[in-house]
């Protein structure tokens, strides 16, 4: 009476995709495995950062600190 019976997680399963609908709980699935996959690459691009940043490790070398920073000349306005 106190635990739930294979039965009883049909009954909810059903419940559940009359009340949502196959391609709802689809979408929910994919957008899941979406969201777990970049969070998996989102850990491994991290770590592949810290190994190429990590200063004294044999074959790295330090030409670019940071590769997004744009060196630019300004000009100056002369006013009339």
């Amino acid at each position: 009476m106190g635990s739930m019976s294979i039965w009883h997680w049909l009954v909810v399963l059903v419940i559940i995709m009359l009340v949502f609908g196959t391609k709802k709980l689809g979408n929910i699935g994919s957008d899941v495995g979406k969201a777990v996959k970049g969070f998996k690459d989102g850990v491994k691009g991290g770590e592949e950062e810290n190994k190429a940043a990590a200063p004294g490790t044999p074959g790295s070398t330090q030409q670019v600190a940071d590769k997004s920073t744009i060196d630019v000349e300004a000009k100056e306005k002369n006013k009339l």
